[in-house]
């Protein structure tokens, strides 16, 4: 076992280009060590000779994995002191048409992933009576549009179950954070894409396909907030002694919250021209 003084972080969605991978950068640069992870090592190349990062391979959907990787970073380290939940998935399509089974894995990997590794680690955090959750949701669930409703959704459930853990983990010392990026520049408009693909020929739909594609890169436009810039900031928040219930950064993360509170008739116009239905 490692003895350290130094905050073990354990990161899920590590892929090179992705929020985690820069957010696993940014804790490292903060003196933290990172147990790094993803479904390949492969796509984790590049942390591999740092001594910094603990690499290892991460399903989401499998509640052996999650056990095993836990498992192997107390084993390694003694303690778990901050979990970010980041695994992700995109999906695009219009709700009517889009297979069930794609909707599924969407709330299986981004809501019911995240709830497996919490309930891994809360034990462990909780006989240390400390520990941070880290939930990353989107600022796109405050005013969901056409398109992405299946991913909006899963996003708005990430908010309201970490509202709801934030209340009762509190009860044993563990703080529950739940970081809302907005548009970031990521790798994950070409993951959407790939996704896309895969979906079925629209029948309905047909007319507005390229409205539907277009969503898949609407997070990456020319203002989106660099990846790195994110993390720095969000780890400054993170690593606070007190840390913020909801800590937002990124390009839309100020208007998103606007359009929100306005009335919907007012909200569905704005929603429209953005997303071209």
């Amino acid at each position: 076992m490692e003895v350290s003084d130094q905050p073990v972080v354990l990161i899920t969605g590590c892929t090179e280009g992705g929020i985690g991978h820069a957010l696993a950068r940014a804790f490292a640069s903060e003196k933290c060590l990172v147990v790094a992870t993803s479904r390949s090592l492969g796509s984790m190349r590049d942390l591999e000779n740092d001594h910094r990062f603990s690499l290892q391979e991460l399903d989401v959907l499998s509640e052996e994995s999650i056990q095993k990787v836990v498992s192997n970073a107390l084993d390694k380290f003694g303690r778990i002191d901050i979990v970010v939940n980041n695994a992700g998935v995109q999906c695009i399509g219009p709700l009517a048409e889009i297979p069930l089974s794609a909707i599924e894995h969407t709330f299986n990997t981004n809501v019911y992933g995240s709830l497996r590794l919490i309930q891994a680690v809360v034990p462990h955090m909780a006989s240390k009576r400390k520990g941070k959750i880290v939930n990353v949701g989107s600022v796109s669930a405050l005013a969901p549009g056409p398109w992405a409703g299946a991913y909006t959704a899963s996003k708005a459930a990430l908010h309201a179950f970490t509202d709801s853990l934030r209340l009762e983990l509190s009860l044993f010392g563990i703080d529950v954070i739940n970081v809302v990026p907005g548009a970031i520049k990521t790798n994950i408009g070409d993951a959407a894409i790939a996704s896309y693909s895969r979906m079925p020929e629209w029948r309905l739909y047909k007319p507005f396909e390229g409205a539907i594609r277009a969503r898949a890169n609407f997070s990456q436009g020319l203002k989106s907030t660099p990846a790195d810039e994110f993390a720095k900031k969000t780890v400054s928040a993170v690593l606070k002694k007190k840390p913020p219930a909801w800590f937002s950064y990124g390009y839309y993360t100020t208007v998103m919250p606007i359009v929100h509170m306005l009335p919907l008739f007012v909200r569905d116009f704005i929603l429209r021209m953005a997303m071209k239905c």
